[in-house]
């Protein structure tokens, strides 16, 4: 049974004007958040498991730190999935792992060194049934936009 406060936030974060606004404030609270919390929590973690990816940037080569939903698996790996909160184009973190697929994580007040890979066919048509039970608006992101949204799975690697 879900709590109305989940059930609230999954139809308001259908909402175009939350596609419009959030890419604007909850990456920011987060960033806040996270730093503040010495790298254990995300404002959107009260809602779903959260990560501070970091990664090199595709362009520039330089570091760059983007808080993201994930979604958990057993075995130790977690999805990245590239909603881009239903809006137009990939976000830029995708075309950085694609570029540069070693990347660390923050996840739970622990640093991860992961490798990320980008999924394709039957594995990612697997992934994103699971990612559709997890969160149900990601079905409502995929109807507004003509890509196919990426998914990434990440698995821990020795730095």
């Amino acid at each position: 049974m879900l709590t109305l406060g989940v059930r609230i936030v999954r139809r308001v974060s259908s909402t175009r004007a939350f596609a419009r606004l959030a890419p604007h404030v909850v990456p920011a609270l987060d960033r806040s958040v996270h730093r503040l919390s010495g790298g254990k929590y995300l404002v959107s973690g009260l809602m779903l498991p959260g990560v501070m990816l970091t990664a090199t940037g595709a362009r520039s080569g330089l570091p760059r730190r983007v808080p993201l939903a994930c979604m958990p698996e057993s075995g130790g790996t977690w999805v990245l999935i590239g909603s881009n909160f239903g809006r137009d184009g990939h976000p830029a973190w995708t075309a950085n792992l694609l570029a540069h697929p070693d990347a660390r994580i923050d996840w739970k007040g622990e640093r991860v060194e992961v490798t990320a890979r980008l999924l394709t066919g039957d594995e990612r048509e697997a992934a994103w049934t699971a990612a559709l039970r997890f969160w149900p608006p990601y079905a409502t992101y995929q109807s507004r936009v003509t890509r196919e949204i990426r998914l990434f799975r990440l698995a821990g690697r020795r730095p």
